[in-house]
């Protein structure tokens, strides 16, 4: 805690040859920098890992099965099913009791569509080590099991209240400090991802909930890349293309691998969205994507459905979902700060054709100026 984690990694790259060396210049940084304790270190460097192959990889996803059919009063491993919470083509949630502490879980159970894919089957052991792994009070927690599983689930805590998509509807208009509330604690929860090294990649309403006191927490890691193991040779396909329509960066729609940007790119039309209850380019950004379409799209401003919005908000919404990651904000906190505080930026900007900001609006005026050509044309012959 003494040395800085850059300097760690400075130090590890000089002595990458010598782990020796390597140990010592880590104790004497730390003794340098104050630290009191006893200081040890220990390094262990791996050279090569074995490759297994795809059947051997397949009878370890599959060492449990999958749960039969799930039914009120049901018994699973200790867990009395209380009643079905959401089923979609993925996965199954029910409110379960635990019979020995009597607390109340969720059981996530994967869906039996998926029964032969082993990239199904290793995300959702992934998700499970995610968020065991994660440790936010804006992310979901997953349960480490007391009693030896016989089948394939998850064991969620139990949250009262909604998805955020629910509240949306219940709340088509939000003020502005309610919605810099709710994104502040999203933030959190993306940070929570990133600090791990892990993207969550499927970040939209539907995976974040509310609970009845307004704490906010992400809720589905399904989809989730975790660096160390995104590096393991794995006979099992892998694909960055996940994710909800709509909510996927760009340039992964273009076959690039996710990044943090990627994230923070679907937590910006979050933020839209809630502000305006649209989409920042509509339907129009689809899976089936490429450089020269992207040139066809244009950001719709906020300012549009939400004239009451300050311009320097609309500037931070539409650099949060800026086609090209470059010039997206780096940090989630980046944007948090620019939706609170007014960034010159965005203020003393110039002014944009109508054309790029509100194309919907120039067209009409053109066909409307159309229109009053025609008749004044009309009129005039008859005179004449």
């Amino acid at each position: 805690e003494y040395v800085p984690p850059l300097q760690i990694k400075r130090l590890l790259s000089e002595y990458q040859d010598n782990l020796d060396a390597a140990c010592r210049a880590l104790t004497a940084a730390a003794r340098a920098a104050g630290s009191p304790d006893n200081l040890t270190c220990q390094l262990l460097c791996i050279d090569d890992l074995p490759v297994p192959d795809v059947d051997s990889v397949f009878r370890e996803l599959t060492e449990l099965p999958f749960p039969p059919p799930l039914e009120p009063g049901m018994i699973l491993d200790g867990y009395h099913i209380l009643r079905e919470i959401h089923a979609s083509p993925t996965s199954q949630l029910y409110l379960a009791r635990d019979e020995d502490s009597g607390k109340q879980v969720v059981l996530k159970t994967p869906s039996v569509n998926f029964e032969d894919d082993p990239g199904y089957l290793e995300r959702f052991r992934h998700e499970e080590w995610v968020g065991r792994r994660i440790n936010s009070t804006h992310v979901l927690k997953i349960i480490e099991p007391v009693r030896r599983r016989r089948f394939l689930y998850h064991i969620l805590e139990h949250l009262d209240g909604q998805t955020l998509r629910q509240w949306m509807a219940d709340h088509p208009h939000p003020s502005l400090e309610k919605v810099r509330e709710i994104l502040q604690q999203i933030a959190c929860g993306i940070r929570a991802f990133h600090r791990l090294d892990m993207l969550h990649r499927d970040l939209k309403p539907e995976n974040i909930h509310i609970d009845q006191h307004g704490i906010v927490r992400i809720i589905d890691f399904g989809s989730a890349k975790i660096a160390g193991i995104a590096e393991i040779a794995s006979p099992i396909a892998q694909t960055d293309l996940l994710g909800t329509k709509n909510y996927v960066a760009p340039e992964v729609l273009c076959g690039e691998p996710a990044t943090t940007s990627a994230d923070l790119f679907a937590f910006g039309v979050i933020a839209y969205e809630l502000l305006t209850g649209h989409l920042p380019y509509g339907e129009r950004l689809g899976r089936e994507v490429n450089a020269k379409w992207m040139n066809r799209l244009r950001y719709i401003p906020a300012r549009n459905e939400r004239p009451d919005l300050p311009v320097w908000v609309d500037g931070a919404l539409e650099r949060a979902v800026r086609l090209d990651s470059k010039r997206r904000y780096v940090v989630e906190t980046e944007l948090i700060y620019d939706l609170r505080y007014p960034n010159p930026d965005f203020i003393e900007r110039p002014l944009r054709p109508l054309l790029e900001r509100n194309p919907i609006g120039f067209w009409r005026g053109i066909a409307l100026l159309s229109l009053l050509g025609n008749l004044a044309l009309m009129y005039w012959l008859h005179r004449g």
